[in-house]
């Protein structure tokens, strides 16, 4: 710290200026701004009052001294929930939502960073909040480069009346008109329920595949965020969510055109009307979800989802459909490795989330189909998959005895497929995976490298759970081909980020 940053802490303690942490008592740390400083231009959207100045911290503190001065705030009482609320509205804020990829996951990734620090020990459990804080300044200094975009002021004057928000949204959705949309979801935001939004966003989310699963994903994470740090904070972050969900990708207006992206969702909403009213009563089946694996390699997408209903209506449970549709998103990921196959994974988490949470019949069959449909789009070229079945994987034992977790993680920067085989010969030699998990875990944060890392690991790590114990062996052992292994390189961030933690 330096003589003059010193001097104000003592000072600012002789005069009592430090308060609580509900009375932003952690703001006497930097150093005084101007009113005029402070101000926002009056176009730009604002925060409630208790997160702006906080908000307004991580978009003005440099990025090389944003770390540091956070720990400091730490130090003297800034929460955890405090940094989460300020770092997911700092993106919404800063970071066009279109592509909702590509810089964007700086938004996405903040419900990922938050999943792998709940499931952390405490010792490890800022790091990836911290993580997430520097990739925002990456993310906002390339948002500048391209536009300086920032979210715009709320104009109330085109806000609908409670009575006509919800249907004034959903005519402007299925339009596919911006403006208009940003005007209903801000009368949406401030007069419906969490849940009455959560069902109509989960609808948009899963309607079309561009952005490859981004869609759904923000949906989930955001909803989940949400659910953290306070709907009080919902209504910037639906602006955002809604413009991201209406991202055309330079497609002409899918209202007025028949594209490839948005035939799946026409052809499941009537398909969904054929799946049996007992749908849900169904028995668990293993063979069931082995016909629907080995129907995924190779259908198109309404062969998929035609499939999902012949096995439901022939009495196969839900749970069975979803161990084929995450062990398939796992075998993607064996047969071509990349930013496409493990899409199918995070989408499958987030259209899998959204299934659990929804409380509406035929929303929660077109999540399932629509999931089947996406599977046979994230194959992409099938010629050039390599052919391989993880229901043939074989668990790999050398010289007698089960590979350890050291053993693992060393193989897989070496042979992906040997450290698959050898993680499936440890699980079936342990009851308790907790140690697979850690380690996987672990190297993410030392070695992590960009949001992919901690999308991907938070998912399958956490949808392990929600596999049946016939199939999440399997879905595990496939997680491999998208971890860090021990010989990948260090991520410097650590050391900056405990330095930064221990004063």
């Amino acid at each position: 710290m330096s003589s003059s940053r010193r001097q104000f802490v003592k000072s600012s303690l002789a005069a009592g200026a430090f308060l609580s942490v509900g009375d932003f008592g952690f703001l006497s740390l930097l150093p005084r701004v101007s009113a005029a400083e402070a101000a926002l231009p009056t176009s730009v959207v604002r925060f409630r009052p208790e997160i702006e100045p906080l908000v307004r911290f991580l978009e003005d503190t440099p990025r090389e001294r944003l770390l540091e001065e956070v720990a400091a705030k730490i130090r003297h009482g800034l929460s955890y929930r405090e940094i989460l609320t300020a770092l997911l509205l700092a993106g919404v804020r800063n970071i066009k939502p279109q592509p909702v990829g590509f810089k964007f996951h700086s938004v996405l990734v903040v419900n990922s960073a938050h999943l792998a620090s709940l499931s952390s020990p405490d010792s490890d459990r800022w790091l990836p909040i911290f993580w997430a804080l520097d990739y925002f300044k990456s993310a906002q200094a390339e948002d500048a480069r391209e536009g300086d975009w920032t979210m715009a002021a709320p104009d109330d004057s085109k806000v609908p009346s409670a009575v006509k928000a919800r249907l004034a949204f959903q005519q402007a959705m299925d339009d596919w008109d911006e403006p208009a949309a940003d005007a209903a979801v801000i009368g949406l935001s401030r007069t419906a329920g969490a849940q009455e939004i959560f069902e109509i966003f989960c609808r948009y989310g899963a309607r079309d595949f561009r952005e490859i699963g981004h869609k759904a994903i923000y949906v989930a994470n955001s909803w989940r965020t949400l659910q953290g740090i306070g709907w009080q904070h919902a209504e910037p972050v639906l602006r955002s969510l809604t413009l991201g969900l209406l991202d055309r990708t330079g497609d002409p207006n899918p209202a007025k055109a028949d594209l490839e992206a948005d035939r799946p969702w026409r052809h499941n909403q009537s398909l969904a009307r054929q799946i049996r009213p007992e749908w849900l009563d169904g028995q668990a089946s293993s063979s069931a979800s082995a016909e629907l694996l080995q129907a995924l390699r190779h259908a198109s997408s309404e062969e998929a989802s035609a499939k999902v209903v012949e096995l439901l209506n022939r009495g196969a449970a839900p749970q069975s459909i979803w161990d084929a549709l995450f062990d398939s998103a796992g075998e993607l990921l064996m047969h071509r490795p990349g930013i496409l196959s493990l899409h199918a994974v995070t989408s499958t988490n987030a259209l899998h989330f959204a299934f659990q949470n929804s409380s509406q019949d035929e929303t929660r069959r077109l999540l399932l189909l629509q999931n089947a449909s996406f599977l046979t789009m994230f194959r992409g070229d099938s010629g050039r998959l390599k052919t391989v079945h993880l229901d043939a994987l074989e668990p790999a034992i050398e010289k007698g005895a089960a590979p350890t977790i050291d053993e693992i993680f060393a193989e897989i920067n070496r042979d992906r497929f040997k450290a698959a085989s050898k993680t499936l010969a440890w699980l079936k030699g342990n009851n308790d995976p907790q140690e697979f998990i850690t380690a996987a875990r672990r190297l993410i944060f030392l070695k992590g490298n960009n949001s992919h890392d901690y999308k991907f690991s938070s998912a399958v790590l956490e949808d392990f759970q929600h596999v049946s114990p016939d199939w999440r062996e399997r879905y595990l052992a496939a997680s491999v081909f998208n971890l860090r292994g021990a010989g990948d390189t260090d991520n410097q961030l650590v050391k900056r980020t405990r330095a930064a933690l221990a004063g």
